[in-house]
């Protein structure tokens, strides 16, 4: 029998800071009984998979080995504005003139992400 993938975890300092970054982020909220100094927090994500932050002593030293990919309902470009004026930093910027392509981000501890480009922007290029 297969098994279901029921939290995707994320090591860092302030499990709170962070699950409230990725609650605006994604826009789902953050459960009443989590709250601020608590050593795990997360949000509920589509499918009923969890984003799961867990504190951790060591801060982040290396470049992920999984990260999550968005893809946003608006376009690209407007997405990778708004989440970069909710604390994150640009890592790599891989979106080409032609409109293909993605940007990498960093969540305020660190942690990288993609942004991709909208399900329509991706209908228009087909």
């Amino acid at each position: 029998m297969p098994s279901s993938v029921l939290h995707v975890s994320v090591d860092c300092a302030d499990p709170y800071a962070l699950c409230q970054f990725w609650s605006q982020v994604t826009g789902k909220p953050i459960p009443e009984e989590d709250q601020p100094g608590d050593d795990e927090c997360g949000i509920e994500l589509e499918g009923g998979i969890d984003l799961l932050f867990l504190r951790v002593p060591e801060p982040k030293t290396v470049k992920n080995r999984l990260h999550v990919c968005l893809q946003p309902d608006d376009p690209r470009d407007e997405e990778v504005e708004r989440i970069l004026g909710l604390g994150a930093t640009l890592v790599n910027d891989l979106r080409n003139p032609d409109g293909t392509g993605w940007a990498v981000l960093a969540d305020p501890e660190g942690n990288e992400f993609c942004v991709l480009r909208s399900a329509a922007e991706r209908a228009a290029t087909s």
